[in-house]
Parts: structure tokens; C-alpha cells; sequence
């Protein structure tokens, strides 16, 4: 099975490349419709996913192009949209599908599959089961926390503090499920709060971000077991699937509305490094948000005083000194300042 994405956002589309290669479809990328064009003089793909909005040829006078013409009119088309518009383009262009963003990516390998008859079903999990395949806990997990949102909108007064202990316990299985610890989320949620305190006092008033402290790593829901617990280092591709957990997390949260904010960045950005070799985005400097920034370095203060499956944890002191080495390269020297002028507490909220 190929198929073919085109969409002008990269990140979007390595996302959706991600989730279609797990159930190995073969699939090419185009940032415009001419690009795209290119492509299908290459090959022809079993269907084509298109963004409506796409920098010169749009995508609804693309597919209109493609249904008139006897070589691809058969292919199967299914439009993406950020608006109410897409329902109007569907009917103009004669796209067989369309998706209004954001939407689960299983969904759209579920249309998909109905429209070329090509994929395989993505079956439920069985009761019980451990080990869920490929991305199915996303689609699971978000469903209900969304509906939880849902609720909260409504009683947000009455549910807040019901919702911190949720997010909390959502949070706390995820790292049970990653690194055997529920401690982690907590602990870094701590450290980020305290580290802003010096540095940007918009940080803790923006309630958003403490929700993103917390669920920081919640895309990992769609990495598998065998590669969040291997006890060695991952290979090529297991960790191109790992690092996607910063995109799969942002579209899973992206209509909660008290993540909007620091909350979202944090979820997509906490990666991202001081000199640009980061990811998603290969962001530097301030161009990182702030947020993001303190993130990381209480994020790595954890990662390196905890135990995890491929090393035993290393001495607070060694942790320390990594850290303030690593100012100016994968940290924002700012916050390395604020790390050496607050770890006295740190060290009280690591005991």
C-alpha cells in the first residue's frame, strides 16, 4: 500500500508518516501541490492525503485536477481542514473523505482503509492485555480524556481539583508504564516550578503549564512497550518512533482548553535544545519557549538522579555538574543560573 501526504506543515506530516509506517504503508511527503505533482510522475499512490489550505495551488483545485483526470481519478482523496469550510471543499473537489484537524491519525487510517480496502484493521486490544501494538493506547487514552475535558468545561469551579488528580494519575501510569517509577512526573512538575520562579513569574500564573509539567511525556502512550522498556540503546528507527512522542502528545492535548498556553508548548517543545539539536522542530535559543526551557533542565536533574532501564541513577553531585557543563549546548544558560541558585531546594524536593 502507498500513499501519499501533502501537507505544507513537515512536523505534521513526519507525524502522520510515523503512524501509517506502523502498519508498513509505504508513504511519500509534498510540502505543495506542484511538489506533489512531481510526485505522482514518480509513482502513483493507493490514496492521498491532502491539506485544503496548501501555499499556491490550493489542495481543493489539486483534487479537482486529479478527479478529471483519467489516470488519477480512481484515487482515493481525503482533504484535511482546519475549518467548517472542508465539509463545502469536499463537495467542489470531489474528494472521497475529509478531516477536520485536529483528529486522531487511527481514524484516518480507519477511512482509509474502508476507501481502498488496502489496510489492515487495527483490531482492539483483549482484555487484560500488557502490551498494546503501534498507537492504539493514543486513540484509547485520548477518547476518555477528552471526555473528561468535556465534563470539566462545564464544572470547571467544581472538577479542578478532581482534574489535577486525574492528570496526575494519567501521568503517573504513563511513567510506571516508561520507567517504573510514578514519582517522576511529580518530581520534575516540582522542579520546573521552582526553577521559574526566579526567571518568570507568568509561568506559575499560567495555570496551563502546570498541566503540562505533569503530562509532559503523555504522547509515549503511543510508543510501545518494547521500546520505552528496552534495556539498551534504541536503533534508527525505534528512535525516530520515540522522538515522535512530543507531536503524538500535542495532538492528543491540543483541543483540551486549560492546556492552552505554556501547557501545549511544553508538550511539544521540552525537547528541543539550547543549540538547535533538539526536536521536534530544531528550535534554538529563545525561539524555545521559556517554559520548555525550564522543563528541560529539571527534566534531565530526574532523568539523570533516577534509576531507568538501560543505567542505574548517578549521584546528585555528578547530575549537578553535567548540568552546568551543558549551559549554552543543550540548556538555556538562564536557567542553569537559576539551577545553581536554587538546588539547595531542589535537594529538598528530590528527598
Amino acid at each position: 500500500m502507498r500513499l501519499l501526504v501533502v501537507d505544507d506543515d513537515a512536523a505534521f506530516r513526519a507525524l502522520l508518516r510515523t503512524t501509517f509506517e506502523v502498519v508498513d504503508v509505504e508513504v511519500d511527503e509534498a510540502g505543495t501541490a506542484e511538489a506533489a505533482l512531481e510526485v505522482l510522475r514518480l509513482h502513483k499512490p493507493d490514496a492521498i492525503v491532502l491539506d485544503l489550505r496548501l501555499p499556491g495551488m490550493s489542495g481543493a483545485e489539486l483534487c479537482r485536477r486529479l478527479k478529471a483526470d483519467e489516470e488519477t481519478r480512481d484515487i482515493a482523496v481525503v482533504l484535511l481542514s482546519g475549518s467548517a469550510e472542508a465539509m463545502a471543499a469536499k463537495a467542489d473537489s470531489g474528494a472521497d473523505a475529509v478531516f477536520t484537524k485536529p483528529f486522531s491519525p487511527l481514524e484516518l487510517l480507519d477511512v482509509i482503509e474502508r476507501l481502498t480496502g488496502g489496510l489492515a484493521a487495527v483490531p482492539p486490544p483483549a482484555r487484560g492485555e500488557s502490551v498494546v501494538q503501534e498507537g492504539q493506547q493514543l486513540l484509547m487514552y485520548a477518547r476518555d480524556l477528552r471526555h473528561l475535558l468535556e465534563i470539566e468545561r462545564g464544572q470547571r469551579v467544581l472538577l479542578q481539583n478532581a482534574y489535577k488528580e486525574t492528570v496526575a494519575a494519567l501521568a503517573s501510569a504513563l511513567e510506571s508504564k516508561d520507567t517504573g517509577t510514578r514519582a517522576h512526573s511529580q518530581r520534575v512538575q516540582r522542579y520546573a516550578l521552582e526553577l521559574a520562579r526566579p526567571l518568570s513569574p507568568e509561568i506559575l500564573e499560567d495555570p496551563s503549564a502546570e498541566y503540562g509539567f505533569l503530562l509532559h511525556d503523555v504522547g509515549k502512550i503511543g510508543i510501545p512497550d518494547r521500546i520505552l522498556q528496552k534495556p539498551g540503546p534504541l536503533n534508527e528507527g525505534e528512535t525516530r518512533l520515540m522522538r515522535t512522542h512530543t507531536l503524538l502528545g500535542e495532538q492528543m492535548l491540543g483541543g483540551v482548553a486549560f492546556l492552552q498556553g505554556q501547557g501545549l508548548m511544553i508538550v511539544r517543545s521540552h525537547h528541543e535544545r539550547w543549540d538547535g539539536g533538539g526536536y521536534p522542530d530544531g528550535a534554538a535559543g529563545t525561539d524555545i519557549p521559556l517554559a520548555a526551557r525550564v522543563f528541560a533542565v529539571a527534566d534531565a536533574l530526574d532523568a539523570m538522579t533516577s534509576d531507568r532501564p538501560y543505567r542505574p541513577a548517578r549521584a546528585w553531585e555528578d547530575a549537578g555538574r553535567e548540568i552546568v557543563r551543558e549551559a549554552k549546548a543543550q540548556f538555556d544558560p538562564e536557567v542553569v543560573k537559576a539551577f545553581v541558585e536554587r538546588e539547595d531546594r531542589l535537594r529538598q524536593i528530590r528527598a
